[in-house]
């Protein structure tokens, strides 16, 4: 009976009331006692009452993403800022060929308007597993947050400059505190309201009572607005994503540690530098212009020039340096040498040609010799869509986000399919298997083997890029692909260490952290012990057997 009027939270007291008066119609209707009544009638509300907010629950970051995605607007070039023509140029593409993206724009109820997503009904069915979704989140916050965090802390307690690295100046960093002062919403609002310059910075030096971010939960104290956009830059990032193969479908959707204090979604809306989890797209080039795995290569440092410009890749290892070795030994140790070498032999056109068959959108690649070492930026999303093509014969398929769309009725107004295209042959899709398995059961990926003891079959690429600015992880079994990405807000924000700060210590356990949770649940349809599906027989080598240097099963000792 009146709910507004009857509000338990913002009148409490006149709702006992009301409950005591249902109460004693009870007793008069013989339902209650008289001692029942007195007992009931004197005891206080009890609510559990919070608002429903759409930074809480399950996958906040997919769920934001969605929101966004379908209410696109077709892409106007004008409404785009000049910095920014690069994702007008991605929004083009998308409006054309996804069907998700601007849904709600492009598609019109039976009055002629468009959907509306907050006012329609509308019940959208994504392909998230919650069961994977929970163990993701859990996995990313896990290391991040309990193992990495803690020594980024400690290394940052040794840092004049902290958290940004030692290697820059005081210059520097107050370039880029600058910077991040004027992108800051006091700065917009302070200067909306006609603040001057000097008294914008004598705000942001003034200690402020504020709350900020901890682990353990918000934490009410006082420092200047300055030192807390340090203090909130201080705080690694991350972005995972896993998909099926097969069917695209989207099985988890971490897009960072913490939804309400970091709403920048580090899965679709993040770009950075990819480092050596390029390499792969590079040598699967290689494969499709009629090389092998077992194919010689010499390990040796080399000058190119680049736009007229001498160029020398180095390498982080010096392992078996001046030797003839494999491909698949060059990609399983991640040699620079070995990758610059492919790419001499190769066209850069081509290879960029052929990233933007694997779904990497990203306009401004440039064709040169050092892309072979993944100096362009792509989302994590972008990555894992691209390494599905390994473990599905060939054939890349893009996210699906979404199975389904029902109006308020429960009718069916839109279903989704999976969106696939070619990329490399089967043949040469095969020989990657063989050269990413390789990663993992003799390279730099060797740790979920002798540390985490999978023993299934797996594939996969780490990745790391000058400074240890981004480290990567590209995974996958016969039934998912996942990628990790783990770094600061700035590339300037990271370990000094490469110890530290290498893909194989930042990204890669979460990547093993996850799965191990997905097969320890029987509930779940996924195999530890899985094998891709290489033909019978299939001799990665066959084209060079009579004139290899070496022998087949020495190369694959």
């Amino acid at each position: 009976k009146n709910p507004s009027l009857f509000n338990p939270v913002r009148y409490p007291e006149r709702c006992r009331e009301r409950r005591n008066v249902v109460l004693d119609q009870m007793r008069k209707a013989g339902y209650l006692t008289d001692s029942q009544y007195d007992e009931y009638a004197a005891k206080d509300l009890k609510l559990d009452f919070h608002r429903t907010d759409h930074k809480d629950g399950t996958a906040p970051y997919l769920r934001e993403f969605l929101r966004i995605y379908m209410t696109a607007e077709r892409p106007d070039i004008s409404k785009y800022p000049s910095w920014n023509k690069r994702q007008y140029v991605l929004d083009s593409i998308a409006w054309v060929t996804d069907p998700l993206y601007g849904w709600c724009n492009k598609n019109f109820k039976k009055d002629g308007t468009p959907y509306n997503l907050n006012a329609d009904g509308l019940k959208v069915y994504t392909t998230i597993d919650s069961r994977m979704q929970r163990y993701a989140e859990e996995a990313v916050y896990g290391h991040v947050a309990r193992f990495l965090q803690p020594e980024f802390t400690k290394e940052n307690r040794r840092k004049s400059n902290a958290p940004f690295t030692s290697q820059l100046t005081k210059k520097q960093v107050n370039q880029i505190m600058e910077r991040a002062v004027l992108q800051s919403e006091r700065y917009r609002v302070m200067k909306a309201n006609g603040a001057s310059d000097e008294e914008i910075h004598r705000a942001f030096h003034t200690p402020t009572d504020m709350s900020v971010f901890t682990y353990h939960g918000d934490l009410d104290t006082t420092m200047t607005p300055i030192d807390s956009i340090r203090y909130v830059k201080s705080f690694l990032r991350a972005g995972f994503m896993s998909m099926d193969p097969k069917t695209g479908a989207v099985k988890a959707y971490v897009g960072g540690l913490d939804y309400r204090h970091f709403m920048y979604d580090m899965v679709t809306g993040g770009r950075r530098q990819v480092g050596s989890t390029i390499k792969p797209f590079l040598y699967s080039l290689a494969m499709e212009n009629g090389f092998s795995p077992c194919d010689l290569a010499p390990n040796v440092q080399r000058t190119y020039m680049v736009a007229g410009q001498p160029w020398t890749p180095r390498n982080t290892s010096h392992k078996r340096a001046g030797e003839m070795v494999t491909l698949k030994w060059g990609l399983a140790q991640s040699s620079n040498w070995v990758s610059a070498y492919l790419m001499s032999k190769l066209s850069p056109q081509q290879f960029v040609q052929l990233l933007h068959d694997y779904g990497i959108n990203n306009p401004d690649i440039h064709a040169s010799m050092s892309l072979c070492l993944g100096p362009c930026e792509v989302s994590v999303a972008e990555m894992v869509s691209a390494y599905t093509t390994f473990a599905n014969g060939g054939i890349r398929v893009a996210p699906l986000f979404v199975s389904r769309i029902e109006d308020n009725d429960g009718n069916v107004v839109a279903t989704f399919q999976p969106r696939m295209n070619e990329v490399i042959s089967a043949e040469s899709a095969n020989k990657m298997l063989v050269e990413l398995m390789g990663v993992v059961d003799g390279g730099t990926a060797g740790r979920l083997r002798y540390k985490y003891n999978f023993t299934g079959d797996i594939g996969g690429k780490t990745g790391t890029t000058n400074r240890n600015s981004d480290a990567w992880f590209m995974g996958f079994t016969p039934e998912l692909v996942s990628g990790c990405w783990v770094g600061g807000e700035d590339r300037d924000i990271h370990f000094d260490s490469m110890r530290m700060g290498q893909g194989a210590t930042m990204a890669l356990p979460i990547w093993a952290y996850f799965m191990k949770k997905v097969y320890r649940d029987s509930s779940l349809p996924y195999d530890p012990n899985s094998k891709f599906n290489l033909p019978e027989g299939f001799d990665p080598c066959a084209k060079d057997a009579d004139d290899m240097e070496y022998g087949i099963d020495e190369v694959y000792e």
